[in-house]
């Protein structure tokens, strides 16, 4: 006959209780958690649509095309998380290709600015 192995408190010599080995494996987990840093590839969620930055012959192609200065086509901040992954500078110009149910592709362009209006405004 084989006899079960109990655990004993090194301190006390008590046996220990089935409620404080649960304690003692919830808050290693918990503190797994909390130490771990969680990194996710916002670029492939699916709510984010396709950006690229452009070349810059291609353009100024799409400013001639749309008879526009840089300046004048909607500004996105270097800030944004997006513009940060796919390493986008000041000046650049980021094609943004979304998914449309009824166009099939909706294509934006937003010029990369150090700081927009909007956030010089909060600070």
């Amino acid at each position: 006959m084989k006899k079960k192995k109990t655990s004993r408190r090194k301190t006390t010599g008590r046996k220990t209780t089935k409620r404080e080995k649960k304690k003692t494996k919830a808050s290693v987990a918990d503190e797994e958690t909390t130490t771990k840093r969680i990194e996710v590839n916002i670029l492939e969620h699916e709510l984010v649509p396709r950006h690229e930055v452009l070349k810059p012959e291609e353009a100024e192609e799409v400013l001639r095309k749309l008879g526009v200065k840089p300046t004048q086509i909607p500004w996105i901040s270097i800030d944004d998380p997006v513009i940060r992954a796919i390493g986008a500078k000041p000046g650049d110009i980021v094609r943004i290709i979304r998914k449309s149910p009824t166009a099939g592709e909706s294509i934006a362009y937003r010029y990369v600015v150090v700081d927009t209006p909007i956030s010089v405004k909060k600070r």
